[in-house]
């Protein structure tokens, strides 16, 4: 069995505070609609050590998470945000401390049972104050139907020859191949651009790269990876473009589709619905060196205007502990805890993608740090580029000199890169 993760660490202790002894009650607020496991898996755990303390853990109604950022931000205005808020990594939760809604937490106890790199996505840029609790980390790769591999006679793909090759012949059988649509945007950009694009631009040297301006964004790297996306659109289906995130989850649950473009916070969705293996991104040719996206995705952090600040802490206390570690990731497969301690994961699709971190290297997506603070926005022109490209509204040179420009406009980095191009393309050298 693979192993939770690096070093094993004593677990703190947990001593029931004074004020606890009256009933408290927290509120947690995240655009994760995990509500089934917390309510019945880890506040039960939580409640073990701190009976008095009620926990309410709110995600969004209709379980759709784009809403989250909205609901969260008229909730801040009233007042009315939860004791403890969901983090996402990097910009968007550095803005939030910014405006001086979430508590500093840099020297709380058991922060130290989180190494440097999972404490990064939720700190001040200099690193010297944390704002969040490191909670975990999301893979990025490829499911697919065994069954429909067997019928097809097809194996698991390890080179992108390998991978038409499979499309093709369960296109050919009247499956649909790839179980991805474009109408909400994010999927084709976290799934897609995402999912295959470090394996061009060479992970985490290419994302620190392009953060420094020493590698641009519409280079060859970013042009294969839209080359790609753009072939996928043969295997997508008819209306590709009108098929939600849903809908491409139920095109593959039902077995209607061999490949499902995926991030590991789905394997609990088709949990006992298919009969599912995973691969990474294919490459080139087989002895290649192998990427993949292992995002450090979900952290916690405290409400500067809670009204049970105590409590609040304790529970986040108690998220850095062995206990908290082992529930969340064996009770939402696909979340990989960010901590030291060690234990087993018990899922085997979850086991196989963690196995990459022996074979392959990883990186993170390299919209998320620095590169999405401006306007206009790299997250969201990256997904719209995504999707033009997928619907043949752009060329992957368009799309790639598109990103550019708008790096450029604002990102000094990316902007001294664009003089800098300019330069050596009006330089002649003299004849010889």
């Amino acid at each position: 069995m693979n192993k939770m993760t690096l070093l094993p660490l004593v677990a703190m202790s947990l001593a029931v505070s004074s004020f606890a002894s009256a009933q408290t009650t927290l509120v947690i607020d995240s655009w994760r609609s995990d509500d089934k496991v917390w309510n019945e898996k880890i506040i039960p755990a939580f409640n073990k050590h701190y009976p008095n303390i009620k926990v309410e853990y709110r995600s969004p109604p209709d379980m759709d998470a784009s809403k989250w950022n909205g609901d969260m931000e008229q909730r801040f205005s009233q007042g009315t945000a939860g004791d403890l808020i969901a983090c996402r990594p990097f910009d968007g939760s550095l803005a939030l401390y910014q405006r001086g809604l979430l508590k500093e937490v840099t020297e709380m106890e058991g922060m130290e049972n989180f190494p440097s790199f999972a404490q990064t996505p939720w700190q001040t840029d200099s690193g010297a104050t944390t704002f969040c609790l490191p909670m975990a980390s999301v893979i990025h790769g490829f499911f697919y139907n065994k069954d429909i591999f067997k019928e097809v006679g097809v194996n698991e793909p390890v080179t992108k020859a390998d991978f038409y090759w499979a499309l093709e012949k369960a296109k050919r059988e009247g499956y649909l191949p790839l179980a991805m649509g474009t109408k909400d945007k994010w999927e084709a950009a976290t799934m897609g651009f995402q999912n295959i694009g470090p394996t061009f631009w060479k992970g985490e040297d290419g994302r620190e790269a392009l953060v420094q301006g020493t590698e641009r964004i519409d280079s060859e790297a970013y042009r294969q990876t839209f080359t790609e996306l753009k072939k996928w659109a043969n295997y997508m289906g008819e209306d590709f473009d009108q098929r939600s995130y849903a809908q491409a989850i139920d095109a593959f649950a039902t077995g209607k589709a061999a490949v499902y473009p995926a991030g590991s916070w789905d394997i609990m969705t088709f949990k006992g619905k298919v009969n599912m293996g995973v691969f990474p991104p294919p490459v080139e040719k087989k002895g290649d060196a192998c990427y993949f996206t292992d995002h450090t995705d979900l952290g916690m952090g405290i409400y500067s205007k809670s009204k049970n600040p105590e409590a609040a802490e304790l529970f986040l206390k108690w998220m850095t502990t062995a206990e908290f570690a082992e529930l969340l990731t064996n009770e939402i497969s696909g979340f990989f805890s960010l901590s030291n301690h060690f234990f087993d994961v018990k899922d085997p699709i979850a086991q196989e993608m963690m196995s990459w971190r022996d074979t392959c290297d990883s990186t993170i997506r390299n919209t998320a740090q620095v590169l999405s603070r401006g306007e206009p926005n790299l997250e969201l022109e990256v997904w719209e580029t995504s999707v033009g490209v997928m619907a043949g509204q752009l060329t992957p040179t368009q799309a790639t000199e598109q990103l550019q420009k708008g790096l450029a406009s604002w990102y000094q980095p990316q902007k001294d890169s664009m003089k800098k191009a300019s330069t050596e393309t009006l330089y002649c050298p003299p004849v010889q």
